[in-house]
């Protein structure tokens, strides 16, 4: 994961307006925004964010906001463009760095950070962040927080409300397909059809584990040693080598072989 700040050159005071993260393996782009950000220093993409109240800023407009600082994939004489960045392809995240995420029509800039860099009511948004769902019936999620939270979450009103998630109420075959965002900043159907941790945390009811709640989870979120190489593409013995790294922490052993938590093999593919 990279972490950026954005700044105005202009401020004297170089305060932080925002904070980009990326994560390089499922080239995701996310945007965090300050507490107490104000709209009229925001940049102009991501005020609309503030003034409706929330701080983090999905991957669809992420990725735009970041689109809007680069070369366009359409750009004529774009392979020279890419030779004399000494680019072999099209690579957002390689645009927006060479340039220090500079553009012509504005003052900001990236400033590269590490993550105890971050202020901390940023870190602690990332205790919010999801681990795990599960489909426990029609429009409902049973979501595991990294805080150790487990929330029942009842959608339907929530995907009523949202136009570009109605589509999960005219096709219901689609809402099973519901998997954790790259990062864990929510869950995701597909590209710009996603409900962010904080809002799952807001409309959540806490719910301690119930037995049959539990053996779903076990049915649907642990998986044998094969399918854990198959989502890593890597083979057994690799498998077998970040376990007795301590890379992969196996939840069950038995004479047959290791069984994982699929959240955790699939936060794995993300590094």
């Amino acid at each position: 994961m990279k972490i950026f700040a954005v700044r105005d050159e202009t401020d004297v005071g170089q305060k932080d307006l925002a904070y980009l993260f990326y994560y390089e393996t499922g080239k995701k782009f996310y945007i965090e925004l300050p507490d107490h950000a104000d709209p009229w220093e925001t940049p102009l993409l991501l005020s609309s964010f503030v003034k409706r109240g929330e701080k983090t800023v999905n991957p669809y407009w992420s990725r735009v906001w970041v689109q809007q600082r680069i070369v366009p994939p359409d750009r004529q004489n774009l392979a020279y463009i890419l030779r004399d960045n000494g680019l072999a392809e099209y690579d957002e995240f390689a645009l927006l760095t060479i340039a220090g995420g500079r553009c012509a029509q504005d003052d900001y800039y990236l400033l590269s950070l590490g993550e105890n860099d971050l202020p901390e009511y940023i870190r602690e948004r990332f205790c919010r962040r999801v681990e795990d769902v599960l489909v426990l019936g029609e429009y409902v999620l049973l979501v595991f927080f990294r805080n150790g939270l487990v929330k029942k979450c009842y959608l339907k009103k929530y995907l009523e409300d949202h136009r570009e998630l109605q589509i999960l109420l005219k096709k219901t075959e689609f809402f099973p397909h519901v998997h954790v965002m790259v990062g864990g900043y929510g869950v995701t159907w597909d590209e710009n059809r996603d409900i962010m941790d904080y809002a799952l945390y807001e409309m959540g009811e806490t719910v301690p584990l119930i037995t049959s709640d539990f053996r779903r989870f076990v049915e649907d979120c642990v998986i044998s040693a094969a399918q854990a190489a198959e989502i890593l593409g890597c083979s057994r013995q690799n498998i077998n080598d970040l376990t007795k790294r301590g890379k992969l922490h196996p939840v069950k052993n038995s004479e047959k072989g290791r069984f994982y938590l699929k959240s955790e093999v699939v936060k794995r593919s993300w590094q």
